[in-house]
């Protein structure tokens, strides 16, 4: 699987929250689609079947991508010293 850039995992992240949000608290069609869509783009995202294992594993990719960018950090904090 190629793995989504960072900001576009939460661009799509935070456009799914808003879009639940709004369809919960007043559900039409539109919003149903929305939703819908949403969902398809995450999951397509992060190779998961369900809106409950795509968020699972968006979470396990932000904290990869945390990670990676602790271990950078380390990386040239020694190199500089």
């Amino acid at each position: 699987m190629i793995l989504p850039a960072e900001r576009e995992l939460r661009a799509v992240l935070a456009r799914f929250a808003q879009t639940r949000i709004e369809h919960d608290v007043r559900p039409t069609g539109r919003t149903s689609r929305a939703l819908d869509d949403v969902t398809y783009t995450l999951c397509v995202m992060t190779g998961a079947r369900t809106a409950e294992q795509a968020l699972l594993a968006a979470d396990a990719l932000l904290e990869r991508y945390c990670a990676d960018r602790e271990g950078t950090t380390r990386a040239n904090e020694t190199l500089a010293a």
